[in-house]
């Protein structure tokens, strides 16, 4: 029988020390995790959640490669992330719109290109599933289809005035301006420059929205996890 094990991620918040003072305060993204979790655990995973200040870049990297070292072809891995999504400069030529997306962990950004490459640490055959409700996440597994008319905003349909999933402009640049010698050293890796080669397991990204829209906070959950219930329907 395949085995089924999953990672979900929720950051209700950032630590105002790397990111330029600001704190990133949101409402569902920790609840987010927990919905996640209890999806997988419905199914028999075996699941594993990071929450905020435990959700730091290395903790994210460590369960990820954990992972990656008790599963075989056949087995699947579930992935989500809620939280808020960042872009930087690209480095590496890769990137149609010249901006890496990132997933905003509590102590640092976590660039695509790094996540790409744990993902190459999955046997051939191993089928990852990822779930992205945060900003700008449409190609945050380095695969990306656009259609029809592009928006700045995804669509929100309950609050008139949504919190979104996104860090503030002044933030993103002052968290980079900053970190810059971080990032750059990161994204300088010639490992993360090849990562795509490296990746046989199968990826399928399912995400709040794409690369230039925003996704939308709530109350109890963020818009996108708390459709994907409604869908769900306790299975």
């Amino acid at each position: 029988m395949a085995t089924g094990r999953a990672l979900t991620i929720g950051l209700n918040s950032v630590d105002p020390g790397h990111y330029a003072g600001w704190s990133g305060n949101l409402n569902a993204c920790e609840a987010d995790a927990e919905s996640m979790a209890t999806i997988a655990e419905s199914k028999g995973f075996e699941v594993s959640t990071l929450i905020t200040k435990s959700a730091t870049r290395e903790q994210v990297a460590n369960d990820i490669l954990s992972t990656a070292r008790g599963l075989q072809s056949g087995d699947i891995f579930m992935l989500s992330y809620s939280g808020h999504g960042g872009q930087l400069p690209d480095m590496n030529d890769d990137e149609p719109d010249a901006l890496d997306e990132t997933w905003c962990l509590y102590d640092g950004e976590m660039i695509d290109d790094e996540i790409y490459a744990l993902l190459g640490n999955f046997a051939e055959g191993v089928r990852v599933l990822v779930f992205s409700d945060s900003c700008h996440s449409g190609s945050v597994t380095k695969e990306a289809y656009y259609s029809g008319t592009l928006t700045t905003r995804g669509e929100t349909l309950r609050s008139p005035t949504p919190t979104y999933r996104v860090m503030p402009p002044d933030a993103a640049l002052q968290t980079y301006r900053l970190n810059s010698e971080f990032y750059q050293e990161l994204q300088a890796n010639p490992d993360l420059q090849t990562a795509q080669v490296n990746v046989a397991s199968s990826v399928l990204l399912i995400s709040g929205c794409q690369d230039n829209q925003l996704s939308s906070d709530g109350t109890f959950n963020g818009l996108f996890t708390g459709q994907l219930q409604q869908v769900w329907k306790h299975g």
